[in-house]
């Protein structure tokens, strides 16, 4: 794993309050060509209510038989079906009879209302069972949640539905989330992959379904790094201020705030942005503010790692201070990241029909991401403007369709939020980015 920290700043003045920024890039390792993968366990989750009817069930089907031939008989994979209740239509377990799984998918008809729970609570059931059959093994599943409604029976509220996701983490389950259409529940389909740590994906066609689903079973077959998470801790008066990066956090301890990154593909890249207050400090020289725990178990040998990344800053005299400049990638990121957190906020003024308030935020989006451009060393400045050139497309969009693609523009907006501040940095396969 590579693993790099910046600070904006690494400079404070002598016994002056501060601020500093900091940038955690990380690198998954590379697959190894002659390592035996690991035994991958895939759950699968379909909504076949009525408005899944036709091209989008059909759609949906294509792309499971897809990965299904992907798969290696060794694999588990179980399909559990729902509308107002769920079926299991595959048994998760090995796929020794591929045939006769792709026949059972193809059987898939739609049918009434959408109880995702019921679906869901299913196939957790399904994938937890093949699980347990392999105790001592470091096993982990995937369950993938594939609907194009609004969730209209069972579990609605979206904490409530978190909740559970993330007790499957906690059991090295990763949930994601694929959203079929323009008719879904983004605010509830989100919520899901984040509790999860896993990836959510809007798909507005049977083909980008298609692609999306293909990318999730990428990853999972290319997976280098399990149940990833940082710790970080703080030295005496130093406060935490932000995570910028919307990803499960929680204090675990006296000035100790752990955040779970999930699992990486090979190679996979991502981006974690902090902010620290750090006190008045009394002595000149160095001073380590925080330390950076970052665990994760390295695939296929199932071996846990664990780095310390002390975190210092440079305590000099004010105006020794006064003349500091920030570093460019880290002053980039911030105003990328808030950038983000704007576009997030415009999705769900576009979700809730506050059509003028959205199409003012994606402004404001595009302003902030001309700022982060601006700043940014010449190497960041390619993936800088292909965001900034989105946003203007999304602007254009909302000028020329009006409130009649709010739905659209809401469900683009999360869909890149996803991307660009829970996964910074991951590195996506082309056939995703086709949407």
């Amino acid at each position: 794993m590579k693993i790099n920290a910046l600070l904006d700043v690494n400079v404070v003045a002598h016994e002056t309050e501060d601020e500093v920024a900091v940038l955690l890039e990380l690198e998954a390792p590379a697959a190894l060509a002659d390592a035996t993968r690991p035994q991958a366990s895939l759950q699968v989750v379909l909504d076949r209510s009525g408005s899944m009817g036709g091209a989008p069930l059909e759609g949906a089907k294509k792309a499971i038989v897809a990965l299904v031939r992907r798969l290696e008989p060794m694999d588990n994979f179980g399909l559990v079906t729902f509308d107002d209740s769920a079926q299991v239509v595959v048994p998760a377990g090995p796929l020794a009879d591929k045939d006769a799984v792709i026949t059972q998918i193809q059987g898939v008809n739609a049918g009434g209302t959408t109880d995702l729970s019921a679906g869901y609570i299913r196939g957790l059931r399904e994938i937890r069972r093949v699980m347990s059959g392999q105790p001592g093994r470091g096993s982990s599943g995937t369950v993938l949640v594939i609907s194009d409604g609004h969730v209209n029976a069972g579990i609605k509220d979206a904490d409530e539905f978190a909740s559970v996701t993330s007790k499957a983490y906690a059991d090295s389950i990763v949930t994601s989330t694929l959203g079929y259409g323009r008719g879904y529940d983004e605010t509830l389909l989100t919520a899901i992959a984040r509790s999860g740590s896993g990836n959510h994906v809007f798909a507005d066609n049977p083909d980008a379904a298609g692609a999306a689903i293909a990318g999730e079973v990428d990853g999972l077959l290319n997976k280098v790094v399990q149940a990833l998470s940082l710790t970080v801790k703080f030295e005496p008066a130093v406060q935490f201020l932000r995570l910028y990066n919307d990803l499960p956090a929680q204090q675990i301890g006296e000035g100790q705030v752990m955040i779970e990154l999930g699992d990486l593909y090979s190679e996979e890249a991502r981006k974690v942005q902090l902010k620290l207050k750090v006190p008045a400090l009394a002595a000149l020289g160095l001073a380590r503010v925080a330390t950076l725990e970052i665990s994760y178990v390295e695939l296929p040998g199932l071996v846990e790692q664990v780095v310390s990344l002390p975190i210092t800053v440079n305590v000099v005299p004010g105006d020794e201070a006064a003349g500091r400049v920030a570093h460019p990638s880290v002053h980039s990121e911030v105003l990328f990241q808030e950038a983000q957190d704007v576009r997030r906020q415009a999705s769900e003024a576009f979700e809730h029909g506050r059509f003028d308030e959205g199409q003012r935020l994606i402004g404001e989006t595009k302003i902030r991401l001309a700022r982060s451009l601006g700043v940014a060393p010449e190497k960041l400045k390619p993936e800088i403007q292909v965001e900034l050139d989105d946003v203007a497309r999304m602007e254009q969009l909302g000028h020329d369709s009006g409130p009649m693609g709010a739905p659209m523009m809401s469900k683009m907006s999360r869909d890149s939020y996803h991307r660009m501040n829970r996964k910074r940095g991951r590195r996506t396969h082309p056939e995703q980015d086709g949407r």
